[in-house]
């Protein structure tokens, strides 16, 4: 299952005089790491008159470098992208051996490459000392403990939306008891590090759409599909890579969070930077989802429109089945197991058996005197099953609707539920005069032979 989006940001900075900017970095591209199908992207950048440089920061982030030359009244920042969302499974991994169980320790080459993202930036203070106490040393499963730390952060800090520039210490969050998503993602970096693990900022967008149908337990999800600039956090797990968590919702990161930027601090993943001239500044912004290709699927399986015209469809063929007299079934096939003994081998694992037998022809029986009077019972073989080494067998019930019976007295058809002594060689001289009747040579039937070690094997 797989629904397109498309993606529209905007943010327009309007000045009260004509004021100098210098570079400005834009970090408004998905990152080339992101999971989720990117399958169209533009930046548009406003006034024209600008120069624009795509590069790469230390990290592997997309950065665009934007430079004025002339004094300007507002700078606006257009993005469009169009990604596929289609469902990630966020724990469909194999950690190392090594660090199935936390606490581990990553190899020597792996901890330098690392350094970055090991090291905490911020003194402990009181409350992430008392916070650290709290979380001791925990030990586990490592994806249990990991999203056990991002829960805590989701149950101790109340979200809040913050309007101000920058990142709350790991104190301020922790006094306020609240923060923006930014400001909890930096505290689960941080506790992360504090642990002994490798963890990193991210920013990004974040997309989520509205469900078909209500979930039988848990959150319902947002009313309106909705997009918006957002920060989690991603640890490093061998054999897995960066794994990401997000604390504002205590989940793991899947198909909705797309990656602009993952650095060591917030600082180096801010989505624009730069500096300006003294001036008196405006902000707006936009942010809007919309859906541009859905495909069906169980909770959504098509329009109204889409069925009137398969319903159309439907019609067609069958008048023209109809007119060239063409008759098709369809087959069940129910399966039926003894209330009375449900674990013994003809009911589970045997083709045949002498309860199985009764009831079935028990069940034909009667379908056979409702549906089909004048029909012809026929005992053979069943569907083969791969896997299994002899077929099932079947009753079938042949006739002919609308026409003469093909058989009327029913007294002449052997009882299937007793053997009767019958070998194979009488029924080759039944087979044979079968064959000679309808006009058949004398070299049919032709005797075939099975292999039961070769269909074992």
């Amino acid at each position: 299952m797989s629904i397109t989006v498309g993606l529209r940001h905007r943010s327009t900075y309007r000045y009260d005089r004509p004021v100098s900017l210098g570079p400005h970095l834009v970090r408004l591209r998905p990152a080339p790491h992101t999971r989720t199908p990117i399958e169209a992207y533009e930046l548009t950048i406003r006034p024209a008159n600008h120069f624009l440089n795509w590069q790469q920061d230390p990290f592997g982030n997309f950065v665009a470098r934007v430079v004025f030359p002339e004094p300007i009244e507002f700078f606006e920042i257009d993005v469009s992208l169009a990604a596929r969302l289609v469902t990630i499974n966020p724990f469909d991994f194999f950690l190392e051996e090594s660090a199935e169980q936390f606490p581990f320790v990553y190899d020597e080459l792996t901890r330098d490459e690392l350094q970055p993202y090991l090291t905490p930036r911020e003194p402990v203070g009181p409350l992430l000392g008392k916070l650290l106490t709290e979380i001791g040393a925990p030990t586990g499963p490592t994806v249990n403990v990991l999203t056990a730390i991002a829960q805590r952060i989701q149950q101790t800090l109340r979200y809040e939306v913050r309007l101000e520039e920058g990142v709350q210490t790991c104190e301020q969050s922790l006094e306020r008891m609240a923060g923006s998503c930014r400001d909890s993602s930096w505290l689960l970096v941080e506790l992360l590090r504090h642990l002994g693990l490798a963890a990193r900022f991210v920013s990004g967008y974040l997309v989520q759409l509205t469900a078909d149908v209500a979930p039988l337990d848990g959150p319902a999800g947002p009313v309106a599909d909705f997009t918006d600039l957002h920060a989690w956090a991603e640890v490093y797990l061998p054999g897995a890579g960066w794994f990401g968590l997000d604390p504002t919702s205590g989940l793991a990161t899947a198909e909705g969070h797309i990656p602009l930027a993952c650095t060591p601090t917030p600082a180096s993943a801010a989505a624009i930077s730069g500096t300006i001239g003294p001036c008196e500044t405006t902000f707006d912004f936009a942010n809007t989802v919309t859906r541009i290709v859905e495909t069906p699927r169980v909770t959504l399986p098509y329009t109204s429109s889409q069925w009137e015209a398969i319903d159309l469809l439907g019609h067609r063929i069958d008048d023209a089945l109809a007119a060239s007299d063409v008759r098709l079934t369809m087959g069940g096939e129910p399966t039926f197991v003894s209330v009375d003994d449900i674990d013994s081998p003809e009911w589970s694992t045997h083709a045949d058996g002498e309860t199985k037998r009764s009831k079935a022809i028990e069940l034909t029986e009667r379908l056979w005197n409702r549906f089909a009077p004048g029909a012809v019972l026929h005992c053979g073989q069943g569907k083969w099953y791969p896997g299994e080494p002899l077929p099932r067998w079947q009753f079938s019930l042949v006739w002919e609707t609308g026409a003469q019976p093909l058989w009327s007295d029913r007294s002449l058809l052997a009882d299937p539920t007793t053997d009767h002594g019958h070998t194979p060689s009488e029924a080759r001289l039944v087979a044979a005069a079968i064959a000679a009747s309808l006009g058949f040579g004398p070299k049919v039937p032709m005797p075939i032979f099975e292999d039961p070690i070769y269909n074992l094997w």
